[in-house]
């Protein structure tokens, strides 16, 4: 089982999920936990391979990832904590995993907060891709993952995420980045079933305005999806939850807040 931590409350109180992206850990987060367990029930874990998950025995014979694998991971975790729903808060390729676990099992999510939200790959994204499919068995992983850091996130008011990320990094293993590597294979056609199908659970996209990979496919989207809100954050690239995590707070704060009352 994904390793994980609980801040409870009571048992009344809703809780929240907090899933990282590809890199990262449950660390990344510790600026909103201080500020979501006074509210509600919090859980956050370590994606396989990340952090704490560290790989089992079995996982050296399973070669095939896939979001469903990755996105059960998850799902094994709140049956183990008996929680029948949770709220997910998801950053970059997180997203994905807690839309498809909305996907799989709408009922066991209350609602959806998608910070820097990956839900399609332009031109530029699939080349960098392709990129690391051809080298991703050659070249050092670390050598890939900074150089996808750099072009994810290239500006000067992004180096706080950007080294956090790479740090986090480090801590994988050679074989885990080339498993994770090959969920790309099967990115674009789940993305593209993601846009076109409206799911109906409250979300609420936090985007940078600098993420400029993604941003613009999350227009579209809130434009068209009859409960999702757009909050484009000023001065902020794509992990918004470190760049700008006081804003990040109170605002994915107040969403939820709303969702009680009405």
């Amino acid at each position: 089982m994904l390793n994980y931590n609980t801040y409870l409350l009571d048992e009344e109180t809703p809780w929240v999920t907090f899933v990282h992206g590809a890199g990262g850990s449950s660390s990344i987060w510790f600026k909103q936990i201080r500020a979501y367990k006074k509210e509600f029930n919090v859980l956050v874990l370590d994606l396989r391979g990340h952090g704490n998950s560290k790989p089992q025995l079995k996982d050296a014979f399973n070669t095939k990832y896939t979001f469903d694998s990755i996105t059960h991971d998850i799902i094994e975790v709140l049956d183990h904590l008996k929680i029948k729903a949770s709220h997910f808060v998801g950053i970059s390729l997180g997203t994905i995993l807690i839309r498809n676990l909305a996907e799989m099992h709408p009922e066991r999510v209350q609602s959806m907060i998608m910070g820097g939200a990956i839900m399609k790959l332009d031109m530029r994204s699939q080349l960098l891709m392709r990129v690391g499919v051809i080298f991703k068995s050659v070249i050092p992983y670390m050598y890939l993952y900074k150089l996808f850091a750099f072009i994810i996130m290239p500006r000067k008011n992004h180096k706080q995420s950007r080294l956090l990320f790479v740090n986090e990094a480090k801590k994988l293993y050679q074989k885990e980045f080339v498993r994770w590597f090959k969920l790309t294979s099967e990115i674009n056609p789940l993305l593209r079933f993601f846009r076109a199908k409206d799911i109906k659970i409250p979300t609420l996209y936090v985007m940078g305005e600098q993420d400029y990979l993604f941003l613009p496919t999350i227009r579209k989207i809130s434009e068209s999806h009859v409960v999702s809100t757009l909050l484009v954050v000023p001065n902020c690239g794509h992990v918004v939850n470190i760049e700008q995590h006081d804003v990040f707070n109170t605002e994915t704060l107040k969403f939820l807040k709303q969702l009680a009352i009405a």
